[in-house]
């Protein structure tokens, strides 16, 4: 290959890499400040640091939807060397960042939530009733606590008929991936 084609080519290699390092820069600089700004909601004393109870918050409102186990994990992985009840930023900042890049704990897909529903509804109505939903998340699988209930409950269950017509609730749980 000539030499002023090899040139050209180092050239055109060069600036390849370079848009592709400063579009990766510009992704983690969002990624960035979405996990700052959720975690400064939670930031109640403005010290860059947020009440360990809350993180599970910060993470599901970041869109992700790790289970208990996967949540402990995380929370070891930022927790200090001795436990202060909070979580600083400069520790769950790298972690989340991570976690987001790499697509972790995505939320289970419309689709797959719906058949899961469905076989619970052993009676093909399109609803379930509020004491089978309690039944079905205490009771089987990775019990919610009384805390998650609640929650689900209040966001789920129509108060006229005391009942979770699910195909509403998964249109409201479902996470716009956009």
């Amino acid at each position: 290959m000539p030499s002023h084609f090899q040139g050209n080519h180092c050239r055109n290699s060069m600036a390849t890499e370079e848009k592709e390092g400063a579009a990766a820069e510009s992704i983690i600089a969002e990624t960035q400040k979405k996990i700052t700004d959720a975690f400064e909601v939670f930031d109640h004393e403005c010290n860059k640091t947020v009440d360990v109870r809350e993180i599970g918050t910060i993470i599901r409102s970041l869109g992700c939807c790790p289970s208990e186990g996967d949540l402990h994990d995380m929370l070891a992985e930022v927790e200090e060397e001795e436990p202060t009840g909070f979580i600083r930023l400069e520790k769950f900042l790298p972690m989340m960042t991570r976690v987001l890049l790499e697509r972790r704990y995505r939320p289970i897909p419309e689709d797959i939530l719906l058949r899961a529903f469905e076989v619970l509804d052993q009676n093909k109505c399109g609803h379930l009733t509020k004491e089978e939903l309690v039944k079905y998340m205490t009771e089987e699988g990775e019990p919610f606590t009384q805390e998650e209930m609640e929650e689900m409950l209040s966001a789920a269950v129509d108060p006229e008929t005391n009942t979770v017509r699910y195909k509403d609730y998964i249109t409201m749980m479902v996470v716009d991936e956009s």
